[in-house]
């Protein structure tokens, strides 16, 4: 039987909170060129002193130390670059996504009506609902575990409390 074309579809609910963290970053592009170009001047400068006194093999030791040391830093930047944390309040519903370094995401939710927002110095902060633990802001300082937890603790305030409006009341 097909559906009733008269009647649109139902409308998802809008999305009341979000939030987006990921990891500091430590430096941008511009700056890894710097480093690296501070890098190479310190192994050119300390090869040919090692060269002058004759110790020659320490020179592709050095090369090899520097580019070892800028390798990680890339690598570091780049896995930095992928990781995430979404936090969203939409539909009733509590979702945490995360994604790794490695690309990898992991997915939680919780039913937004018995979500509680916890923030102790022990186990950091979580959203909360009778057994269920679901873990808040891996990549943020303390006093931004302490923005977010208010400004979700307000979002889900007013999730629980909605505000009618009846045309026949006005």
């Amino acid at each position: 039987m097909p559906a009733n074309p008269a009647q649109p579809p139902p409308l998802p609910e809008p999305v009341l909170f979000e939030a987006v963290s990921t990891p500091a970053h430590s430096f941008h592009r511009g700056l890894f060129a710097l480093l690296a170009a501070i890098t190479l001047l310190w192994t050119v400068a300390g090869g040919a002193a090692f060269i002058w006194l004759g110790a020659w093999p320490v020179f592709g030791f050095l090369g090899a130390e520097s580019m070892l040391a800028l390798g990680l830093v890339a690598l570091h930047a780049r896995w930095a670059h992928r990781a995430r944390e979404v936090v969203r309040l939409a539909d009733g519903v509590v979702t945490v996504r995360r994604t790794d370094h490695r690309g990898r995401r992991s997915e939680a939710s919780m039913q937004a009506y018995w979500a509680n927002v916890e923030l102790t110095e022990r186990n950091g902060l979580a959203l909360v609902r009778r057994g269920q633990r679901i873990a808040l802001g891996v990549y943020l300082s303390e006093s931004e575990k302490a923005e977010l937890a208010a400004a979700l603790e307000e979002a889900l305030a007013a999730y629980r409390r909605p505000d009618f409006d009846n045309p026949q009341l006005r």
